[in-house]
């Protein structure tokens, strides 16, 4: 059973139709990706799926659970967990800080415990800093771990929302964007980790990028959308040379 299935998923913005009637399916444990040119609606689909925005038509199935009506705030209990194109980090905490925010969805102790600090809220404080500890070595973030963000390098930063959302123990994990604005090695990087993810922790990928790349390193399927519509889908050489997605890129008088 496909562990995401998006069906028929359209959206409009004062009149503008942003996501017209998308549907694809993503599969446990391979790396799904998004392309397209800017304003395709790459964006607004993972904003739809994690709940940010609410569809105006169309279906989000996750693990078998119906997720088009679910609150936002819920979703990363369910095993979504997501980046943003413009890193959202807390600039004045510190890695470790943030990372453990993103062990907020897995508490599971009542305000009463934790205001007397009981030995259940001990013993579950020190598990999630086991956890944390072990995203920390897998992205190799031990040398800032409690260095504030606002003085991290972007490339870093970058790094360290990835960390956040692997700190949820996400099922499924959406990347926005995390080429956008590092160097070909910090890229480079980006695509050994996203590999491990795949390979070492069993996650699934759902991601958006524009470095075809990376794209074409670290895909098992890609779907090109453009206006909202999808164009094409397969493998990222299939999708790169399908005439549609040419014209969507170019534009007709460059394929001419």
């Amino acid at each position: 059973m496909s562990l995401l299935q998006v069906k028929d998923l359209s959206i409009s913005f004062g009149g503008v139709k942003a996501v017209d009637g998308v549907s694809f399916t993503v599969e446990p444990g391979e790396v799904f990706t998004l392309v397209g040119p800017n304003g395709a609606g790459k964006s607004t689909i993972f904003n739809l799926i994690s709940r940010l925005y609410e569809p105006s038509a169309g279906q989000i199935v996750f693990d078998g659970q119906d997720i088009t009506g679910l609150p936002a705030h819920k979703v990363a209990g369910l095993g979504i967990a997501r980046t943003f194109q413009n890193i959202e980090l807390f600039d004045h905490s510190s890695v470790l800080q943030n990372l453990l925010i993103g062990r907020h969805c897995r508490r599971n102790t009542r305000w009463f415990e934790e205001l007397l600090f009981l030995p259940k809220v001990r013993r579950s404080e020190r598990q999630h800093r086991l956890l944390v500890e072990e995203v920390i070595d897998f992205l190799d973030l031990a040398a800032y771990r409690d260095k504030l963000i606002a003085g991290l390098p972007y490339g870093v930063r970058k790094v360290v929302e990835i960390a956040r959302a692997l700190s949820s123990e996400p099922k499924l994990i959406l990347l926005d964007e995390p080429a956008s604005g590092l160097s070909v090695e910090e890229t480079q990087n980006m695509a050994w980790w996203i590999e491990d993810m795949q390979k070492d922790l069993g996650l699934t990928v759902l991601m958006v990028e524009h470095d075809m790349s990376l794209v074409s390193r670290v895909s098992n399927r890609v779907l090109a959308v453009s206006e909202g519509r999808p164009l094409a889908m397969g493998t990222a050489a299939e999708v790169q040379a399908d005439p549609k997605v040419i014209e969507a890129y170019l534009g007709t008088e460059a394929t001419s």
